[in-house]
């Protein structure tokens, strides 16, 4: 079929669609992963043939070594991780690109953050560079920009969380082959309503799995690895109330997350923070909550919101119930099309016309 006719067929179809839906061609990487465009991206990587091959092994822990991973590469790249979660045949991320962080890297910085990934070698033994080694690289000007360049890239953090991994099952299990299927599909995130639905459906998925009951139990998740780190800080007794609704979410924010690995969900640089979070005024306490109203309608069937509930969809001027429909949805779904997500038709138009095309497929 010709372009012309996808794009009459795009125009006739439109209407049909449900709210917030738009037909449109796939789009090249190369137009969806755009800094200018949005820093955040859902990325998803699936094994082959959906085969549980991330799935606990006797030979070592898969999906505690994608986690421990992660919090590599989370302090490698210009590339940070705000949510993850592990299953048996794939993983989902939320990643929000960073890079202006990797311009302001000396040349210095930059070869020692790549030799960390990819050591220097002789008779392919790694070897520990000398300091004569560090300012040879430092001083080629090419070289660094190359590697800065790859160190700000989605697909160089996801290449570098798979290829070692399927590296090292194949040479425990003494076969060759694939691991995952194909490379890895990215979603764009154009809104911060859009970015809660993400990092709340990645937290949910072995809720949704039936793998536990409550998300502050889901194994190789951020959620558990935030709740986690709330009890490494004696905030435990915190946790419990937030699941029954009684407590003030902000006692359970002012710099609680700042020396954890993960994007912190309040953004408290207003506050002196020299950490980026992803919303100002938006405490992890009430993230938690939202997630636990979230888990009661996937567990329950239909979520009853409490006035504190309530009070934080306001906050995030959203619609509990679109939002709450929303999140279902995406839990549901066996695969997502398109590959930009937003909460607002208008958003998708101004990104479209900045794309130059006539419109955008929205996963929402």
């Amino acid at each position: 079929m010709r372009s012309l006719d996808l794009d009459i067929l795009a125009i006739l179809l439109s209407p049909l669609l449900p709210e917030g839906r738009y037909f449109a061609m796939t789009q090249p990487r190369s137009t969806i992963v755009n800094p200018s465009v949005t820093r955040w991206y859902h990325c998803i990587s699936r094994c082959v043939r959906q085969a549980f091959l991330i799935a606990d092994n006797q030979e070592f822990d898969r999906k505690a070594w994608i986690d421990n991973r992660l919090k590599e590469l989370n302090s490698l790249f210009a590339v940070s991780v705000a949510g993850f979660s592990s299953m048996d045949n794939h993983f989902h991320l939320l990643l929000r690109m960073d890079p202006e962080v990797a311009e302001a890297w000396t040349p210095l910085q930059v070869v020692q953050r790549w030799l960390s990934l990819y050591p220097l070698r002789v008779n392919r033994r790694p070897v520990v560079p000398t300091q004569e080694d560090l300012d040879r690289l430092a001083s080629d000007a090419k070289w660094v920009k190359e590697r800065r360049s790859r160190l700000a890239s989605l697909s160089w953090f996801m290449k570098c969380l798979k290829e070692p991994l399927s590296r090292k099952i194949n040479r425990e299990e003494k076969c060759r082959g694939t691991f995952f299927e194909g490379r890895f599909k990215s979603i764009a995130i154009l809104d911060e309503e859009s970015i809660f639905t993400v990092a709340a459906y990645i937290d949910l998925n072995p809720v949704a799995a039936g793998i536990c009951g409550l998300p502050e139990h889901s194994p190789y998740t951020s959620i558990k690895e935030r709740v986690e780190h709330l009890i490494a800080q004696g905030r435990l007794l915190d946790v419990a109330q937030i699941r029954n609704g009684s407590v003030a979410a902000k006692r359970v924010s002012e710099g609680i997350e700042q020396d954890h690995w993960l994007i912190p969900i309040e953004d408290q640089r207003s506050q002196g923070s020299n950490r980026e979070g992803i919303k100002e005024g938006f405490t992890l306490g009430q993230y938690l909550m939202l997630v636990d109203c979230m888990s009661r309608s996937v567990r329950e069937g239909k979520a009853n919101i409490s006035p504190d509930e309530e009070s934080i969809f306001e906050r995030l001027e959203m619609d509990a119930q679109c939002w709450l429909g929303r999140v279902t949805q995406m839990l549901t779904s066996q695969r997502f099309y398109g590959s930009f997500m937003s909460a607002s038709r208008d958003a998708l138009r101004r990104v479209a016309q900045k794309l130059g095309v006539r419109q955008l497929a929205n996963t929402a």
